[in-house]
């Protein structure tokens, strides 16, 4: 049921999904941390006009939940 869920959420087919999901835990996905940080800090940058209080990052995140 899961991979059914996915393949929907990510408007797959559910063979597609399991391709995907085996290519993923094959291949993996490196990250570059200096590419992280600079996302991280241009991300910051745009929102350093709209802060965001613990109370309402916790209720966006229960929200977006099903």
């Amino acid at each position: 049921m899961r991979v059914k869920q996915l393949a929907e959420t990510n408007r797959r087919s559910i063979n597609s999904k399991v391709i995907a999901c085996i290519e993923r835990a094959v291949y993996g996905q490196r990250v570059e941390p200096k590419a992280v940080l600079t996302k991280a800090r241009k991300l910051r940058e745009k929102t350093v006009d709209y802060p965001l209080g613990d109370d309402e990052f916790t209720q966006a995140k229960v929200v977006g939940r099903p």
